[in-house]
């Protein structure tokens, strides 16, 4: 088996959350080569050799690394006991449409598929609670960080002052061109577009610090949020960028558990 190659965040000391990268895996092409999303057309058995290997390397059994099939909408997957007793495809059933995930189960990895998209990673250090959301830039509209953040508070008492936050690698502003109605659509909501919105030739969005205005908005401290600053696009050789692969490509997996 090969090793995979994860970038790692230092988060907890009780812990774990990484993203994946193009390194260490065996899928081929666009794919290539460390992919573990079952929902991108490629081999399973690359698929489940991958998985072993991220399994093997963070701890945690392949079958409890939680995998979405997302939609870019905004629910949220909740991981309980309940949920890890059923069987694979009733797990599958329950993962399909959502774009968030959250648990205070312990030697669980929770996590979200990106190619540009923003992955985002919550942890309460207080009453030990895990998140992950898929912040594309329909979901960045949509507010999915504010609704996984409430959802984490509901379930588990989570206090957005003591939260902490990471935010992978993603799509970057200077590469993020989108036309007049993606700007629109932001604006509609009521985002503050003189800090998100730029004019090149076309508008850029900046969707990381979107994400963390979401957060602060809801009180989470601005130190409490560590940005990555891995631009997918600028790094594809390391990290998937739909944008550069255009399609038929793997993404990064972004994930964190509890030990």
């Amino acid at each position: 088996m090969t090793k995979p190659v994860l970038h790692y965040y230092t988060i907890a000391d009780d812990a774990v959350a990484f993203s994946t990268t193009r390194h260490g895996g065996v899928s081929k092409g666009r794919l290539a080569t460390l992919n573990i999303n079952p929902y991108r057309g490629d081999d399973p058995a690359a698929v489940a050799d991958n998985l072993q290997a991220v399994a093997a390397e963070i701890g945690v059994e392949a079958g409890k690394i939680i995998r979405l099939h997302q939609i870019h909408e905004t629910h949220c997957l909740t991981v309980t006991d309940g949920f890890l007793r059923l069987s694979a495809a009733e797990q599958a059933d329950q993962e399909e449409g959502k774009d968030a995930v959250v648990t205070d189960c312990r030697n669980v990895c929770i996590g979200v598929h990106t190619a540009d998209c923003v992955p985002v990673l919550f942890y309460d250090p207080v009453y030990h609670a895990v998140g992950a959301a898929h912040a594309g830039w329909r979901g960045t509209v949509k507010r999915i960080v504010q609704h996984t953040l409430r959802r984490m508070t509901e379930l588990y008492g989570t206090d957005p002052k003591e939260l902490k936050a990471v935010i992978g690698p993603c799509i970057s502003q200077k590469n993020f061109e989108v036309g007049q109605e993606v700007y629109d659509a932001f604006a509609s909501a009521g985002f503050a577009m003189e800090r998100i919105a730029r004019m090149y030739e076309k508008w850029h969005i900046d969707l990381p610090l979107c994400n963390q205005l979401q957060l602060e908005e809801l009180g989470v401290p601005a130190a409490n949020i560590l940005q990555s600053a891995i631009c997918t696009y600028d790094n594809a050789s390391d990290f998937f960028s739909a944008r550069i692969l255009k399609e038929g490509f793997g993404t990064i997996y972004t994930g964190i558990a509890l030990k």
